[in-house]
């Protein structure tokens, strides 16, 4: 087994780099708009929210896996577009991924909008399916909470 020699980051929008950004973003594109097919306005305007924290694994420097954490009106946290590249799946990457996002959320309430043959690996971090299933992009999703 080799070490893990991922390393774990978290920056607002005003402290990423270009070339990080870009490679976030191609990040996400390959996997949401190419992989799953979903086209969609991935760049929604929340990225630049001051509150907003942008959390990735990187690998020798390339973002292998990410996801942003957002503030809600309602003092709750969001995490939201977790992505992790092909090559980086089943190593437990998304744990890591997740551990340092929830270390970001602290005690506060999240809520997170899953996609439904996830809602198990979610669960194991404390969120509950808080309503209806529905389908959004041709994808199955469930909303989850976790409570503070």
């Amino acid at each position: 087994m080799r070490p893990h020699t991922d390393e774990i980051r978290v920056a607002s929008f005003a402290d990423l780099d270009t070339s990080t950004l870009y490679a976030i973003l191609r990040l996400r594109s390959e996997v949401f708009v190419v992989e799953q097919e979903a086209a969609y306005l991935d760049i929604d305007g929340r990225d630049t929210e001051p509150a907003t924290r942008h959390i990735w694994v990187a690998q020798a420097g390339n973002p292998v896996a990410y996801l942003r954490v957002l503030a809600e009106p309602d003092g709750g946290m969001r995490i939201g577009r977790v992505v992790v590249a092909k090559v980086a799946r089943g190593a437990g990457v998304a744990g890591r991924l997740m551990d340092a996002a929830l270390a970001v959320v602290g005690a506060r309430p999240s809520v997170l909008d899953a996609q439904a043959h996830l809602a198990d690996f979610y669960a194991r971090y404390g969120y509950k399916i808080s309503g209806d299933g529905y389908v959004e992009d041709g994808i199955p999703h469930v909303p989850m909470a976790r409570p503070a």
